[in-house]
């Protein structure tokens, strides 16, 4: 006996989908809540120390806060989907501008601008968020995953990318610190900038490859010779090593 083919959903059920709405939403309010706490406290603690480093890193934070504004005002209207590429170009913009301004300070700095000092209150903070980031960018990433929104992992990329930022300016500080290697600050920053460049570019492109529904992903798996074992485009990392 031929028993028929169970058809699976194109994704979350409408009930789902309004709980993953919700959550991304709880979400980017966390996020916007702690950036605004650590841009002021790296903006201060950076112009206080003369870092560039961290100066860059509190200007980020800020970058991520209209980053999650605007994902929040996506999902604020009725239709989040219509008001999905206008959000991209917002947080790709944001990336871009960090990166612009990073990198003529970082650059001014290496020429012979002012040394930075040690800031105890900077590997504070950078120790601080490289514990706190990857558990919010994980959160939002699996909801927007699942609710297959570009914009809110783009968003959760912004938030990885914090906690890489973190690691960088982390190591910058301390080795200014230990060993007196003021060079090592605007390196980072410049590290920095390279990262939110990339990250911008994948914004504008809206290649966030990682965004198709469970059941659907499931789906492409099967029926796509293009894409990879769950059905993202091809040079996707997003199925290797598991959710990341």
């Amino acid at each position: 006996m031929t028993l028929p083919l169970i058809q699976t959903p194109a994704g979350p059920s409408p009930a789902r989908r309004a709980v993953l709405a919700r959550r991304v939403r709880l979400l980017v309010a966390a996020t916007i809540t702690y950036n605004v706490v650590e841009a002021v406290v790296a903006i201060s603690a950076g112009t206080i120390a003369s870092s560039t480093a961290l100066i860059g890193f509190g200007l980020d934070s800020v970058i991520e806060v209209s980053s999650a504004a605007a994902v929040a005002w996506q999902f604020a209207g009725r239709d989040p989907e219509a008001r999905e590429k206008t959000t991209l170009r917002i947080i790709a913009v944001s990336f871009f501008a960090l990166a612009a301004y990073v990198t003529v300070e970082s650059v001014r700095a290496l020429l012979g601008g002012a040394d930075a000092d040690h800031s105890p209150v900077g590997l504070v903070l950078a120790a601080l968020s490289l514990a706190v980031m990857p558990g919010l960018s994980y959160a939002q990433r699996r909801a927007g995953r699942e609710l297959g929104s570009r914009t809110a992992v783009a968003d959760s990329k912004q938030t990885l990318l914090c906690t890489y930022l973190s690691a960088v300016l982390l190591v910058g500080l301390a080795l200014n610190s230990l060993f007196g290697w003021s060079w090592a600050d605007p390196v980072a920053a410049l590290v920095i900038a390279a990262v939110a460049v990339k990250e911008g570019r994948e914004a504008w492109r809206g290649d966030t490859c990682c965004t198709v529904p469970g059941a659907a992903a499931s789906a492409a798996a099967v029926t796509s010779e293009d894409g990879d074992a769950c059905g993202c485009r091809p040079g996707c990392s997003c199925c290797s090593g598991g959710d990341r």
